[in-house]
């Protein structure tokens, strides 16, 4: 019952959105107004990176194209956003690559683990025009169009034991995504990966169903995830990536002028959050340390350690995207 009127409820909204849209968009000077949706919530670098592109959509329109921001999953799962931006329903989706590898296998490759060292390589790689050709032609093949990809820094971990070297993993049972990949990797460095809801982390933690969780270091903070942990390890595994999409279908309708501004609003929202990332979890990293959490950077010796166990997981994700793509991905990050 309550799974029904849920759907019901995503339903009516959507209604709702696209008479939105419809009635804004009529008639003589049409301001258009679009509605974008992302499952984040809170004072994040997804919430941000989504606001300030339609900010920018409307100051180099001069206000004749106008974007709606929903948040908190008002309009639906990560899911059911996928499906309804390449509908056109919901023509802008920001969200993690995660739930889009359901779609597009091939972006897999993002979750190739112990690769990067520093976010500034991750986002240098991800600017290199031929692979993101690569990347934008899987998106256009799926009926979407790759518009941005940012970050929030790296995922780290967080745990109660004491960090003096990776055996101090061995054992932990850490939150992960439902992500085979990410599944794989925790096992492979020892730990006991535990699938969960980002909704249900807090209360594991809290009643021992969990020992650790992987997260961005903002989410750690908005989430109060600090109350119930006592390490932070910069493990840094994969970095924690957003994309910015749009409805191939929906692209294809509007006038070159307005596809040149959608694009150039989202190559300047993608600049500015690079700004907002750093600064957020550099404010995260102190507000933790003053509410106690000691924060560990593991050795050189530790991180190759962490890379050579990975080595299944990256024959894992060569084989689902392909020779091309995986090594065009880690050449790039081997420089």
């Amino acid at each position: 019952m309550k799974k029904r009127v849920k759907q019901l409820s995503f339903i009516a909204a959507l209604m709702c959105v696209c008479l939105f849209g419809t009635a804004c968009s009529s008639g003589e000077g049409q301001t258009y107004a679009w509605p974008l949706a992302t499952c984040s919530s809170g004072d994040t670098v997804t919430n941000t990176f989504a606001q300030t592109f339609a900010d920018y959509v409307s100051e180099l329109s001069g206000g004749e194209m106008r974007i709606q921001v929903y948040t908190d999953s008002t309009l639906g799962t990560d899911t059911e956003l996928m499906e309804t931006c390449k509908d056109g329903d919901i023509p802008f989706v920001v969200q993690s690559p995660s739930p889009q590898v359901s779609y597009m296998p091939e972006l897999c490759v993002f979750d190739t683990p112990c690769c990067y060292t520093k976010i500034e390589d991750v986002r240098e790689n991800l600017a290199n025009e031929e692979l993101l050709d690569e990347f934008r032609k899987i998106y256009l093949d799926a009926g979407y169009q790759l518009l941005g990809i940012t970050d929030q820094n790296f995922r780290v971990m967080t745990m109660n034991n004491e960090y003096t070297d990776l055996d101090s993993i061995s054992g932990q049972k850490i939150r992960v995504m439902e992500n085979k990949y990410h599944i794989q990797y925790w096992k492979a460095v020892k730990a006991n990966p535990t699938p969960m809801t980002f909704s249900e982390v807090y209360i594991g933690l809290q009643q021992g169903t969990i020992d650790a969780q992987e997260n961005a270091l903002t989410l750690i903070v908005t989430a109060k995830l600090y109350e119930q942990q006592k390490t932070l390890i910069e493990t840094n595994a994969v970095p924690d990536l957003v994309t910015l999409i749009v409805s191939d279908a929906f692209m294809n309708e509007l006038s070159e002028e307005q596809q040149e501004i959608i694009r150039e609003a989202a190559a300047k929202a993608q600049q500015d959050s690079y700004v907002v990332s750093d600064q957020k979890a550099a404010d995260a990293r102190e507000y933790l340390e003053k509410e106690g959490m000691e924060i560990v950077t593991p050795s050189d010796g530790d991180y190759e350690k962490m890379k050579e166990l990975s080595q299944p997981v990256w024959e894992s994700i060569r084989k689902q995207c392909g020779d091309k793509l995986f090594d065009a991905y880690i050449e790039l990050a081997e420089k």
